[in-house]
């Protein structure tokens, strides 16, 4: 079991994104991850390979659409995304250029005899929360799935039975047509390509070879997955008809919004709301973090709304990876609505001893305003 990430979701655009979109978000995160602008970072510079990568996919026409259809697997044993073209075979990838256009368009582009074809693959969208993307989980899916018949054994044929050499194509998977000036091979309708018939088709599966039954799964979804993290269970998908491989089953996750936190990759992000005295006073406080621990945290004197502080170390775990992102506490200075008679008179003595140096932004601000005053009625 395999996972990755989304190249769409890499580089943060929609997969409708034009050309001009995906150029604009790469070159905003090439330069945010950059290994010059982080130096020492080994998780910047991981995510600077992952976005680069990704536009070098998707800023190619046909890898873009070879990768709109098949994903992570176009590019795998040989695919479009190496250097050697399009070669290799195995699962999850593509023996020659022809398995792509078939694959596309049929068997236009395939002039041979169809054996059996790999199954097909299947998607599975799974919602967890963000506490079950932190420490990961095993979940069970159960799904409706296209399996080997095990009376005939995925042959399609009754036991002690077989098959016969097509009368329509002789065998060959295709018949010619004269038409015109031209001569046109299609697939036989016949056999449908395989060049062999089944004398007696088997009565579970009807000849087909496969039957949909239900099919309970056990998946183990890693600390650190994000939306858009695609996990792959290889043979998983619909078997392929009369005993042709099975394709895969795609888990895509999708992660649920916090009441607390939110997540921008592996950094856990917070608004704290403090009172105004703390704000001027400075102090301590407690922040629960997804890993159970309680994170104190300095409120330095004079902090100020808007101000972020970071703590190392307590966001998420980095995907396949060590270690872990940060947690940021962005303050936001609360205004007391419900004060005391006590309190307003305090605040009132307060008042009354300032200068205007306690709040030098406010000071500069005004001194500003009669400046600009100044010089219009000049």
């Amino acid at each position: 079991m395999s996972v990755e990430t989304d190249y769409y979701q890499l580089l943060e655009i929609e997969r409708t994104a034009n050309d001009a979109t995906i150029k604009t978000s790469y070159r905003k995160l090439a330069m945010k991850f950059h290994p010059d602008r982080n130096p020492g970072d080994g998780e910047a510079e991981a995510r600077f390979k992952s976005i680069s990568e990704a536009y070098e996919c998707l800023k190619d026409p046909q890898k873009r659409a070879a990768y709109d259809r098949f994903g992570h697997d176009a590019f795998k044993n040989g695919g479009m995304g190496n250097a050697g073209g399009f070669g290799g075979g195995g699962a999850g990838g593509f023996s020659d250029i022809g398995d792509i256009f078939e694959s596309i368009f049929g068997n236009a582009f395939n002039g041979g005899r169809q054996e059996g074809r790999r199954g097909a693959d299947l998607r599975y969208d799974m919602e967890v929360t963000l506490d079950e993307a932190f420490h990961g989980k095993e979940a069970e899916v159960q799904i409706e799935v296209s399996q080997t018949c095990e009376p005939c054994g995925g042959s399609g044929a009754e036991t002690g039975t077989g098959t016969r050499r097509c009368n329509l194509c002789g065998g060959h998977g295709k018949v010619r047509a004269q038409q015109g000036f031209f001569m046109v091979e299609r697939t036989c309708p016949t056999c449908h390509g395989r060049g062999e018939v089944i004398e007696n088709p088997c009565r579970e599966c009807r000849g087909d070879g496969r039957v949909d039954r239900p099919q309970r799964l056990e998946v183990n979804i890693p600390p650190g997955v994000d939306t858009g993290t695609r996990i792959r269970l290889a043979g998983k998908g619909e078997a392929g008809p009369r005993g042709a491989p099975a394709g895969d089953l795609y888990i895509f996750v999708h992660v649920r919004r916090h009441p607390v936190f939110e997540r921008e990759g592996t950094t856990l992000i917070t608004r704290v709301p403090i009172t105004f005295t703390t704000a001027a006073l400075g102090g301590q406080i407690e922040i629960p973090g997804l890993d159970g621990a309680r994170h104190e945290i300095t409120i330095p004197a004079g902090i100020q709304t808007g101000k972020q502080l970071r703590q190392r170390g307590a966001g998420m775990p980095v995907l396949q990876g060590r270690g872990r992102g940060d947690m940021v506490m962005e303050i936001m200075v609360e205004t007391p609505t419900k004060l005391s008679a006590r309190q307003k008179e305090l605040l009132r003595e307060l008042q009354a001893t300032e200068t205007g140096e306690e709040c030098p932004e406010s000071k500069g601000f005004f001194e500003r305003i009669k400046d600009a005053w100044t010089d219009l009625t000049d």
